[in-house]
């Protein structure tokens, strides 16, 4: 198994944070370009959120198809074919004409990019010792986050100087060069034991882990997380492009930087998980969530993005806690067990502008507040849940030694 620090940790570590960053770039150009699309196209806000929604929607779909095929052929090339067709998606988006067609592009796109969030976590498990798994899994999350502020940034600021197209033609050059240099790092599995792939014994795979307690508390946990932070971001650029803060495409991008709070959490994450239990650091992280929601309700601007700011930083905790809790519970299948909690993340993505809409156009932001708040509560005694359970099962396990 490969340990923690050492020159092949580091290639491979190296290699999957810039598959994520590749992944999540794609991904989320888009978001600060929504004010922009729904003035040209003429829509509301919930209809021109399907930008997102249609990717994220697909994704989940895909991670389940990608999860199990990889424990029968391998995880290695499928992260990087579809690497490969998630560039060549966004050099395509430069070429629609309607919404209607983008959205088509952006599904497809959105299927093609659950390659890799979809085994890169079960490859680790495969290959890393349970340290370096650990330490792996908070550089991966961190990636995932500069790609989210990678994408937002480098699309809103081209869209500002050469329209929403040229920020498609932006994320998808830089696309290309990314995969290049992941083909080239990502070492060959060595411990990877190929299991025959059947639907069947897929399905049965998919039904124990969604009856595991354990697991399915973590799949909630990180998808009713997600359905809340991502989609706080897309009605917080409809907030800033309106008066009195009118914020430009460009500055929108921008306001995804507050991002860097993930970075800085789910590197830190591995090392605080050390020290405790890793439901914990989840409620940890669920609280630290709720606050930076309460902080964002401020007029100030300034403290808008410090408040979005610790948002991220307590999301990104709680999430490389629970993918990376996953990882370890799951006793068989693992490539479909970490697929699965992807699968609830990008659902709960997918969902959240319908849930969080009604409550926007009610009360505007602090309706979004509120909505957030309820769903955040939920998560908190779910985490809280799990940090019992696994206090009770230690005293047992004491008390039987």
């Amino acid at each position: 198994m490969i340990e923690a620090y050492s020159r092949e940790w580091w290639r491979a570590t190296l290699a999957l944070c810039l598959g994520s960053f590749t992944v999540f770039i794609n991904l989320y150009a888009p978001q600060p370009l929504l004010p922009e699309l729904r003035h040209t196209f003429g829509i509301s806000t919930l209809i021109v959120g399907l930008a997102m929604s249609a990717s994220t929607l697909t994704l989940a779909v895909a991670l389940l198809c990608f999860g199990s095929l990889s424990d029968a052929i391998g995880r290695r090339a499928i992260m990087r074919v579809t690497l490969l067709l998630t560039g060549a998606c966004s050099l395509g988006l430069t070429l629609v004409p309607s919404f209607e067609l983008l959205l088509a592009v952006r599904a497809l796109q959105g299927f093609v990019l659950g390659g890799l969030p979809a085994v890169a976590i079960a490859w680790m498990g495969d290959e890393f010792d349970k340290r370096a798994l650990m330490l792996a899994v908070g550089l991966y999350i961190s990636a995932n986050t500069l790609g989210g502020i990678g994408g937002r940034i480098i699309g809103g600021t081209a869209a500002q100087f050469g329209g929403w197209q040229s920020s498609f033609l932006a994320v998808g050059a830089l696309s290309v060069v990314c995969v290049a240099l992941f083909w080239k790092l990502l070492p060959p599995a060595r411990h990877f034991q190929a299991t025959a792939f059947e639907w069947r014994s897929a399905l049965v795979s998919i039904r124990g882990h969604l009856g595991n307690p354990v697991l399915l508390a973590a799949y909630l946990i990180g998808g009713l997380n997600f359905l809340i932070f991502i989609n706080q971001y897309s009605y917080i650029t409809f907030r800033l492009s309106e008066s009195p803060y009118a914020l430009s495409t460009q500055w929108l991008g921008m306001i995804f930087l507050t991002y860097l709070g993930g970075t800085l959490g789910s590197a830190l994450s591995g090392r605080v998980a050390q020290r405790l239990a890793q439901p914990t650091c989840m409620m940890l992280g669920i609280a630290i969530l709720m606050i930076g929601t309460l902080i964002t309700l401020a007029s100030s601007l300034t403290v808008i993005l410090v408040g979005l700011t610790i948002n991220a930083f307590g999301f990104f905790f709680c999430h490389s806690m629970a993918s990376s809790w996953v990882g370890r519970q799951a006793l068989h299948a693992r490539g479909s067990a970490s697929a699965l909690y992807l699968v609830f993340y990008y659902v709960g993505a997918s969902l959240g502008g319908f849930y969080l809409e009604p409550f926007w156009l009610l009360a505007g932001w602090p309706g979004v507040a509120t909505a957030s708040w309820l769903v955040l509560a939920l998560t908190l005694l779910t985490a809280g849940w799990l940090r019992r359970r696994e206090r009770s099962l230690r005293a047992c396990h004491s008390a039987i030694g």
